[in-house]
This record gives C-alpha cells, sequence and structure tokens, in this order.
C-alpha cells in the first residue's frame, strides 16, 4: 500500500473516531445528567431521546467510515500486520457496538417512553431501565474501544513516517502490512 493512501485512510478514520468519541462523552458524562437533573420529567425524557436518536445517526455514521478505511486497505491490498487486524477488529467491534445500539436499544426505549414508561417503574420501566443500562454499557465500550483505536491508528501513522523517512527510495514497507515495490 501506498504510504500516501494509508496517511489518508488513517488520517479520516482518526476525524471520524474523534467526532464518535467526542459525541460520546460530551452526551454521556456532560449533557445527559445535567438535562435529567434539571429539567423536570418528561420533558428531559423527551429532550434526551431526540437528542440520542440524533446522535445515534451520527455515530452510525462516523462508523461506517471507520469501516470504509478499513475497506480501502484491503481493496488496496495490504497485507495486515498484527497492529493492523487488532486496529480492523477494535474498529469493528466500536462500529458493531453503534449499530446495535442506535437500531436496538435507543428505537426501543424511545418506543417506550413514547408509550409512557417510566423508568423503574412497573414492566415497561423495568424494561427501559435494562435497556438503559444496556445503552450505557454499550456506550462506555464504544468509548474504551474507541480510544484504543485512536491509539491503534496514531500507532499506524507513526510507523509509516519512520519507515518511509528511514528509507530513501526503492522498497518501502509501511505499517499497515503491505510491501510496496
Amino acid at each position: 500500500m501506498k504510504p500516501a493512501v494509508l496517511r489518508a485512510t488513517s488520517s479520516v478514520a482518526l476525524l471520524a473516531a474523534a467526532v464518535w468519541l467526542g459525541g460520546l462523552v460530551a452526551l454521556g458524562a456532560v449533557a445527559a445528567p445535567v438535562v435529567f437533573s434539571v429539567t423536570p420529567w418528561p420533558s428531559s425524557a423527551d429532550a434526551m431521546t431526540i437528542v440520542f436518536r440524533r446522535f445515534d445517526v451520527l455515530a452510525m455514521a462516523c462508523a461506517a467510515i471507520v469501516l470504509a478505511t478499513e475497506a480501502v486497505r484491503a481493496v488496496e491490498r495490504a497485507r495486515y500486520t498484527r497492529l493492523g487486524i487488532v486496529r480492523t477488529v477494535v474498529g469493528g467491534l466500536a462500529a458493531a457496538g453503534a449499530v446495535v445500539e442506535g437500531m436496538v436499544i435507543s428505537p426501543r426505549i424511545a418506543a417506550l417512553h413514547a408509550a409512557g414508561a417510566i423508568r423503574g417503574v412497573g414492566l415497561g420501566g423495568t424494561e427501559m431501565a435494562r435497556l438503559h443500562d444496556m445503552a450505557e454499557a454499550c456506550g462506555q465500550a464504544e468509548v474504551v474501544l474507541l480510544v484504543a483505536f485512536i491509539v491503534l491508528q496514531a500507532l499506524t501513522l507513526s510507523r509509516v513516517g519512520s519507515r518511509a523517512g528511514s528509507r530513501g527510495g526503492g522498497a518501502t514497507r509501511v505499517d499497515a502490512g503491505s510491501t510496496e515495490t
């Protein structure tokens, strides 16, 4: 794989992962706790249901971009090293989390809220509490995976730069594992 293609795919993946990670942290650590503590129910739940559903779309778009960058590397016939395999698996797991949250968990929470369920009250509320706990666990897992993915992307870029800079001309081996001749 050409170092320029590897740099471009890593840069795009880093940008998507940073937007996604930043949104998770901003919503989970700042917006949701403030809205739920300051705004009375059901307005708080109404507002956060809309916010989380919109963010789900953004998170899934970022996940698709992350997966697309790995697909570009595959099309470019990169022979993956352990670093590339781990990066791809970590990105794929984070993407799976975003899809499960956006396509399964959040819609169920929204439907329960629309039906009048109150978290922890009655059967609907018990289900809502269970789904909310799942959403939190999924979001936390995504945060950990995205931090790891960003570190792996940084390692990918650092190896490309060090290898490309240490060899003047001729064959260049880049960290995604491809051998460019």
